[in-house]
C-alpha cells in the first residue's frame, strides 16, 4: 500500500513538471506580462559583439551564411567577420578616391557587401582571422576609422605633384594591418591548407544563391534598384517588393527553414535591446526615451520607459505610403543589421520575429529581441536571404529561378 502511494505521488508530480513544461512561455525581460510561443525557431551559432565598431553589418550577414550552412547540413563553422572588413574597407577606399570624397567613406556597410568580398577575396575561419591585433580582446575601431579617413582624404586633397602616387593604396593596407593584422595567404582546417578562396570553395556556399530584397514606391515593384543609403558603397542593387509581399517572404522563409539577414532603423522608440522588443506602439507617448544612443548603436543604447515593454499594446497599422515618407524624410535610416532566425506569437495572437543581435549577451533573451510584424513592416530597409526562400509566385514576379 506504501509503495502504491509513492508511485502515483511520483506520477503525480511527473505530469504537473510536464504540464509546467508544456505551457512554460518565452518572455522579453524579467517581469514582463508578453508571453510568446514558438512557431518556429531556426539553428543559429552563438551570439556575438561588435563592440565598439560600426561592422554590424558583416556580424549579422556572416552569422546569416553560418546559418545557412547549418541548414545546408555542413556543420557549425565560424567565421571571421574582420575579414570581410579588412578587404572590403581597402575597396571602399579605391571607390572614395575615385569619387574624388564625394562619397561615404566610414565603417558602415551593406549585406551586399559580404558577397561581394567572398567572390572576390574567399572567406577564412574566425579563428585564421580575428583582427584584434591591437591588444584588446574587443572590438575598438574608433582610432583606425579616424586614420583611414585621414589617408584617403589627404590622398584626394594633397596629391603628389598633382598625381597619384602607386602607393598610397599601401598606406591605407599598413593601416588595416597594423589594427587588424595582416591577412592570412595560407590556413590549414582539418589537416588541410586553404586560402581565402579556397575555403569559401570548400564551403560551399553560392554567393549567386543570395539575393536581397527591398520595398519602396520610389522605383518600379518587381524591378532591381541601387538602394540610396550612404553606407552602400559598392552600388549594390535590391529587389523591389510592396511591402505585403515582403512581408509574406519574411515569414514564408522562416515557416520553411530559411532565416534571413535584416537592415532596419532601430533609432526609434519602440526599439529597446535592454527590454527585449521591437514594437510600434499606436500612442507613441507612452514610451519615453532617457539617455542617448552611441555613434554606431553597438550597445544597449538609451533606456526607453514605458508599460510598452511590459504588456502588448496596440500598435500602427503600417502602409506603403507610410514606410515611403518616413524613408523620405530620413525618419527611417540604414541603422544596424541583424539576424532574424524566429517567429514566435504572444497571447493575442500577435506574431513576432525572433531577432539575433551582435551587441552581446547582455539582456534578458541572451542577446536576442522580438520585432513585431508592424516593427519589421515599417523599419525594413532590406533583407537578404536564400532564393530558394522565396515562395514560387513571388521568385517568378522577380524573375529569380
Amino acid at each position: 500500500m506504501y509503495n502504491t502511494i509513492l508511485l502515483v505521488f511520483a506520477i503525480c508530480i511527473m505530469s504537473f513538471t510536464l504540464t509546467a513544461q508544456e505551457t512554460e512561455k518565452l518572455t522579453n525581460k524579467e517581469g514582463s506580462n508578453y508571453q510568446f510561443t514558438v512557431i518556429n525557431d531556426l539553428e543559429a551559432t552563438p551570439v556575438q559583439s561588435q563592440g565598439r565598431t560600426g561592422t554590424c553589418w558583416t556580424f549579422s550577414a556572416l552569422s546569416f551564411l553560418e546559418s545557412e550552412l547549418l541548414r545546408m547540413g555542413k556543420g557549425k563553422h565560424e567565421l571571421s567577420e574582420m575579414w570581410i572588413v579588412r578587404n572590403a574597407y581597402h575597396d571602399k577606399a579605391i571607390n572614395y578616391v575615385r569619387m574624388h570624397g564625394n562619397f561615404n567613406f566610414s565603417a558602415g556597410g551593406a549585406f551586399h557587401d559580404i558577397p561581394y568580398v567572398i567572390k572576390k577575396y574567399g572567406i577564412v575561419p574566425l579563428s585564421a582571422y580575428k583582427g584584434l591585433n591591437y591588444g584588446s580582446s574587443t572590438h575598438n575601431h574608433s582610432e583606425m576609422d579616424k586614420m583611414l579617413k585621414a589617408i584617403v582624404d589627404v590622398v584626394i586633397e594633397s596629391p603628389q605633384n598633382r598625381v597619384l602616387t602607386p602607393v598610397w593604396t599601401d598606406a591605407v593596407d599598413g593601416v588595416l594591418d597594423a589594427y587588424l593584422g595582416e591577412k592570412p595567404t595560407s590556413i590549414e582546417v582539418d589537416g588541410k591548407q586553404y586560402d581565402g578562396k579556397s575555403y569559401a570553395k570548400e564551403l560551399g556556399l553560392n554567393m549567386d544563391d543570395y539575393v536581397v530584397l527591398g520595398s519602396f514606391t520610389h522605383h518600379p515593384f518587381y524591378e532591381q534598384f541601387v538602394l540610396a543609403v550612404p553606407d552602400n558603397w559598392a552600388f549594390g542593387q535590391v529587389h523591389n517588393l510592396p511591402i505585403d509581399e515582403l512581408m509574406e517572404v519574411a515569414e514564408y522563409a522562416i515557416q520553411n527553414g530559411f532565416s534571413w539577414a535584416w537592415a532596419s532603423d532601430v533609432s526609434e522608440s519602440g526599439f529597446s535591446f535592454r527590454d527585449g522588443l521591437a514594437i510600434v506602439p499606436k500612442d507613441p507617448s507612452t514610451i519615453r526615451k532617457r539617455g542617448r544612443d552611441n555613434k554606431y548603436f553597438s550597445d544597449a543604447g538609451a533606456e526607453k520607459i514605458g508599460d510598452a515593454f511590459s504588456q502588448p499594446v496596440p500598435e500602427k497599422a503600417i502602409t506603403q505610403e507610410m514606410r515611403q515618407v518616413a524613408y523620405d524624410n530620413y525618419e527611417t535610416t540604414d541603422d544596424h543589421g541583424m539576424h532574424v532566425t524566429g517567429l514566435v506569437k504572444d497571447q493575442n495572437g500577435t506574431k513576432y520575429f525572433r531577432v539575433k543581435n551582435s551587441w552581446g549577451t547582455g539582456n534578458h533573451c541572451a542577446g536576442y529581441f522580438y520585432a513585431s510584424e508592424a516593427f519589421v513592416r515599417y523599419k525594413t530597409m532590406n533583407i537578404m536571404l536564400h532564393k530558394d526562400a522565396l515562395p514560387k509566385k513571388i521568385a517568378k514576379k522577380l524573375g529569380i529561378k
